[in-house]
């Protein structure tokens, strides 16, 4: 049963009180009339419990803004919420068209920086400028539980190259503080076929300032480069926003539970708000750790992968991590963010 100001209520209970159930949760479809965003198509959700999150149809079901009683949990870019229209894949180009958010797609065959395997590849894939289709959403209950889901399917494909579809499904429900994403990668093609996946979740301030504590499932952390390798004994401290700061990068081999879970807790206290990021580590064995301290470009990434590299597709070949998916292989891959109030 939903838990709303401060008690349990049966279906019964709330119809009683509520000419529709929207007054207290619901998804509403939305589309961009304006700049760069014109056109897409997009879907506001409310939980009841103060959690509010933005899903953007046309940029592969990700998670723009995200927040909890109006303290945002996720970090947007000086850019915006712009049309995959707008999208540039050569080199850099990724950054031209990202938004942030609380969560950004990169894959499905290659992430990390732009690289050379057969082909050219830019930052960190194709898959979040693309669009989704057949897409469903859906409130309704399931006995005395009120339950929203949002989903749809991507494919990422081209002749003589590879043909990865991706399904996604968004749940949560009335009264929670949390959502679930749950992904399925098949490769639908006759040859087998390169994945790299990469779950680009941007966490910012409020929850994110010098006042947040981080507890990361770590069993192994390298950093990634000589400047963050100076700062490794503090990559769990954050900073206050520096001027000309470098971003830091660990990747870390995640610690487990006995269900094959790993779990990141992100809290603040002195603003009052926490967040928790749990995930499969049987297929997302890999964290990496982004801090990005600067001004402006305030964020930290939690982001669970399924290869231990930043540095591309031919990197992860090199290393022996790339996956290759069979013709008809799947990976399922299931996430849950979840909020709460101090």
């Amino acid at each position: 049963m939903p838990v709303l100001i401060g008690r349990q209520w049966t279906r019964d209970e709330l119809r009683r009180y509520t000419g529709r159930m929207d007054q207290l949760a619901g998804i509403r479809a939305v589309e961009h009339t304006d700049g760069r965003a014109r056109g897409l198509r997009g879907f506001e959700v409310w939980t009841g419990s103060g959690l509010t999150f933005h899903v953007l149809a046309d940029r592969a079901l990700d998670i723009s803004s995200c927040s909890l009683n109006g303290k945002a949990l996720g970090w947007l870019s000086p850019g915006d919420e712009a049309h995959p229209a707008f999208f540039e894949p050569q080199g850099l180009g990724w950054l031209r068209n990202w938004g942030g958010g609380l969560l950004s797609t990169c894959g499905l065959d290659h992430f990390g920086s732009p690289s050379e395997d057969g082909e050219s590849f830019g930052i960190h894939g194709r898959i979040g400028n693309l669009p989704a289709d057949q897409i469903a959403y859906r409130t309704y209950w399931a006995g005395d539980e009120y339950r929203l889901e949002i989903s749809g399917q991507v494919r990422q494909t081209r002749p003589f190259g590879e043909n990865l579809l991706l399904r996604r499904r968004i749940s949560t429900m009335l009264g929670a503080n949390a959502l679930t994403i749950d992904d399925e990668v098949i490769n639908e093609g006759h040859e087998p076929a390169s994945h790299m996946i990469l779950y680009h979740f941007n966490l910012g301030f409020p929850l994110v300032s010098p006042a947040t504590e981080l507890d990361l499932p770590v069993s192994k952390v390298t950093p990634r480069t000589e400047r963050a390798a100076a700062a490794l004994d503090r990559h769990l401290k954050l900073q206050p926003p520096t001027p000309g700061f470098e971003e830091e990068v660990f990747i870390i081999e995640a610690k487990s539970d006995e269900k094959s879970r790993a779990t990141a807790r992100i809290t603040n206290r002195e603003a009052g708000i926490a967040a928790q990021l749990s995930w499969g580590a049987d297929t997302l064995p890999f964290l990496m750790q982004w801090k990005m301290m600067g001004e402006g470009m305030y964020v930290l990434g939690v982001e669970p992968g399924n290869t231990c590299t930043l540095e591309g597709r031919a990197e992860a070949r090199r290393l022996g991590m790339l996956v290759e998916l069979a013709p008809g292989e799947s990976r399922h891959y299931s996430i849950t963010f979840a909020a709460s109030v101090l």
